[in-house]
């Protein structure tokens, strides 16, 4: 499923300059077949390496719907790393943990090691990066130069598996299968919630979330957004009272589109040279 999937969304933005290669399963690199120009005043030789968008897309996301985020990030000047998550990581986290392993030795390659980051994340997609974030929790010296090349982390839609109080999905999913594998789910699960919310990851963060969101929690997302901006997080928050789950590009373009533009402009890795 996960080539055919890889496949069709190739397709859909090959036809636009784009070429695409597969790294993994559920690995695919999208990248311009071109730099963008440098500007007058700046030598190719001077420039940074363009920055590499990290997409984490929701399960059962359409090839098309994320065709369309790529190209936002296509047109402004990134490159985009898709990391499709699957069911399994959730249900025997221990994968999940070491799908995120890879995924961290992939970023610290020779191939993507001096680039900016930026993280896109959709739902539980969130969940995804938070293992990431639990191997960066463990191990900062080894991970302290990663962690400083990402230099913008955007939630779309956060799901429930990031948030405790019982409204986790840990709660709604098969509490039998989670209860007899305790040791290997229910635990695992609060070490990914710990390291979300003390994320050593401090770098701007943008939230896209909405009232009527029944995968998500609102209240959670706003108690997250006000306890990272006591850490001293820089915090851009867009919530509508009706939208979708993962939907809100479609729901409410031009208000997306301009927040995220604002957003992607104010960080200094930014190669931000057209409109969305």
């Amino acid at each position: 499923m996960g080539t055919l999937k890889a496949a069709m969304l190739g397709r859909a933005v090959l036809s636009r300059g784009v070429t695409a290669q597969r790294l993994s399963k559920n690995v695919t690199l999208y990248m311009k077949e071109s730099a963008p120009p440098a500007s007058p005043s700046q030598s190719p030789v001077s420039q940074d390496p363009r920055p590499l968008m990290l997409m984490l897309p929701w399960l059962g996301s359409r090839p098309q719907a994320v065709g369309k985020y790529c190209e936002i990030y296509f047109r402004t000047g990134y490159d985009v790393l898709v990391v499709e998550s699957e069911v399994q990581e959730f249900l025997w986290p221990r994968w999940g943990l070491d799908h995120g392993r890879r995924l961290l030795e992939l970023l610290q390659s020779e191939r993507f090691g001096s680039r900016p980051l930026l993280v896109h994340a959709f739902s539980i997609g969130g969940y995804t990066f938070a293992q990431l974030l639990v191997h960066l929790s463990q191990d900062t010296s080894k991970y302290l130069a990663l962690t400083q090349r990402i230099k913008g982390q955007i939630y779309d839609s956060l799901a429930k598996t990031v948030f405790p109080r019982g409204e986790t999905l840990v709660r709604r999913v098969s509490l039998l299968y989670f209860h007899m594998f305790r040791r290997q789910t229910v635990d695992y699960f609060n070490t990914s919630i710990e390291a979300f919310w003390n994320s050593p990851v401090t770098a701007p963060a943008l939230f896209f979330f909405c009232e009527n969101d029944l995968l998500s929690n609102p209240r959670a997302v706003e108690e997250l957004i006000g306890h990272w901006r006591k850490r001293g997080i820089d915090l851009t928050a867009k919530k509508w009272e009706d939208s979708t789950h993962a939907g809100h590009l479609k729901r409410h373009q031009t208000e997306y589109l301009s927040t995220l533009e604002m957003f992607l402009h104010s960080l200094h890795c930014s190669p931000l040279k057209a409109k969305m």
